[in-house]
């Protein structure tokens, strides 16, 4: 199972359905690192020296990190969804599936556009430097 630290900014009930689904999450209010305004580039570093993906809803300044060059554990992009089952599913899958190592990676949840499905889904994406 993955090993994510998460910034305040991601929504607690999809925290929880990741630790449900088995993976180890620690959170920044855990760290006592939350509502610090600590630099976006420490937070990755934080959770880079913890051997931790970093998990954000924050698309456009950690996309920005990772195209820096800035090394880091991995970044995963979620969605602001309310469906955070969805999402703690697809990225559960992902893991199972994969065995792939994230460092200095990006990967991004995203719903997969299914026009009249009855129901959507999410789909992980790599995001280029």
């Amino acid at each position: 199972m993955a090993r994510f630290y998460s910034n305040e900014n991601l929504p607690t009930d999809l925290v929880n359905a990741l630790r449900k689904l088995g993976h180890d999450v620690l959170t920044s209010y855990e760290a006592e690192q939350a509502n610090q305004k600590i630099p976006d580039a420490a937070v990755l570093t934080y959770a880079t020296t913890k051997h931790r993906i970093f998990i954000t809803l924050n698309r456009k300044d950690f996309i920005a990190l990772h195209q820096s060059g800035l090394h880091h554990s991995g970044i995963i992009i979620c969605k602001e969804d309310r469906d955070y089952g969805g999402q703690a599913q697809a990225l559960h899958d992902y893991f199972l599936n994969s065995g792939d190592e994230l460092s200095d990676r990006l990967l991004r949840v995203q719903k997969q556009n299914r026009p009249q499905a009855d129901q959507q889904i999410f789909v992980i994406r790599e995001y280029s430097q």
